[in-house]
């Protein structure tokens, strides 16, 4: 493994609290039951970000992401107080993509305003649906008016704008999911993320599964929201990303390409490359201890180097999620890899319709977007397969 150049770096920051943990959430979100401890989290954050300088020193940082949970929740004060430690320690690219996500029951347009003053130039605001049925069964805690009014505060303060909605979900029809497409463009937002609500392990969901549309309505959908979202002018450009002209969204980008990122708070996850290797850590989860041992300097728990096998699954895991695929030199300077490491491997998903290739390109087929977890299964090392 070599690397002509080190991948772009991108920076997320977990916010790990939320109101209330939705039923089908398996992100490391945790119900703020008092209080959020802001400055002592604040202060771990700019502690593990000081730790893990060595490992990214001189690394121009091309995006910032703040997750969770709910970092709306967060005053916009120690949201400026954060991005002013990061401009301070590393170098932020002057025109950093950086996102924020919201839920519209946190909206408070005097906040907004004082978050855009800050530095957030992207929102990304978590609507799920805008029937009040649906929203009522996601457990949300915002309902259909409060969704419309947090985007048309969104909208005054910022010119780049994301909006998440889900389809699938207990009880909807293909009318109802086509009707919140319809609703979210009508907002003509920058930017939709369309997800199939799928039950994840660990959630209440999970345990209790409600009825949910089967996989042929699901799949139908799917490809409606697709047609519809395209004829309002949105580009379908990565299994649940559709957007405008030039408004992708750079940090999501960066991972399906399979740049580099840092994660910073509780649970956060990176991947960084250095010469010869590729090496990925995980923060300890509860905010408690992460903010103990984040104050030590020890905020990562698990820490290991990718396996040279796994190394071309975990690159087509992330890239063959973009429609238009990847440049075949991309996937020699991300992964470090010559292309004949995965031959055998592309040679059977070509034969088998999921993608299609030349000297340049490789990209899924429409039989390959739709049945991705087949074609990455391909790419799956043999060990893992019969694990």
């Amino acid at each position: 493994m070599r690397f002509e150049a080190l991948p772009p770096l991108s920076l997320y920051i977990h916010i790990p609290w939320c109101v209330r943990k939705c039923p089908y959430c398996d992100f490391n979100s945790h119900e703020a039951r008092e209080p959020i401890p802001e400055q002592r989290y604040i202060d771990a954050l700019i502690s593990d970000l000081e730790s893990a300088l060595p490992l990214v020193w001189g690394r121009k940082v091309y995006t910032v992401f703040f997750g969770g949970g709910t970092p709306s929740l967060l005053s916009a004060a120690v949201i400026e107080k954060l991005l002013a430690a990061v401009r301070a320690r590393v170098p932020l690219a002057i025109d950093a993509e950086i996102t924020l996500e919201a839920n519209p029951g946190t909206f408070e347009a005097e906040k907004f305003r004082a978050l855009r003053a800050a530095g957030i130039n992207r929102l990304s605001i978590g609507i799920q649906s805008f029937n009040p049925r649906h929203l009522k069964a996601l457990g949300r805690i915002h309902d259909d008016a409060e969704a419309r009014a947090a985007i048309e505060i969104a909208e005054r303060n910022f010119d780049n704008v994301n909006l998440d909605i889900m389809y699938g979900l207990p009880g909807q029809s293909l009318a109802e999911a086509l009707a919140d497409a319809d609703s979210a463009a009508a907002c003509s937002p920058q930017h939709i993320s369309a997800y199939h609500l799928t039950l994840e392990p660990n959630t209440y969901f999970h345990r209790y599964p409600p009825k949910l549309p089967d996989d042929e309505t699901a799949a139908d959908m799917q490809e409606a929201i697709e047609t519809r979202l395209a004829q309002a002018g949105y580009e379908h450009y990565e299994t649940s990303a559709f957007a405008r002209v030039t408004r992708k969204c750079r940090h999501n980008l960066n991972y399906w390409t399979f740049g580099d990122y840092l994660g910073i708070g509780a649970g956060a996850h990176s991947k960084l490359s250095f010469p010869g290797r590729i090496m990925r850590q995980a923060r300890y989860r509860q905010p408690k201890q992460y903010m103990e041992s984040a104050a030590t300097g020890n905020a990562v728990h698990e820490q290991h180097d990718v396996a040279a096998h796994d190394i071309g699954f975990e690159f087509m895991m992330n890239a063959l999620r973009l429609n238009a695929g990847f440049p075949v030199v991309q996937f020699e300077e991300r992964a470090g890899l010559r292309l004949t490491s995965v031959l055998k491997q592309l040679e059977e998903a070509e034969r088998r319709g999921l993608i299609e290739r030349d000297h340049q390109r490789v990209a899924p087929t429409a039989l390959g977007r739709r049945f991705l977890n087949d074609l990455l299964q391909i790419f799956l090392p043999e060990d893992r397969v019969n694990a």
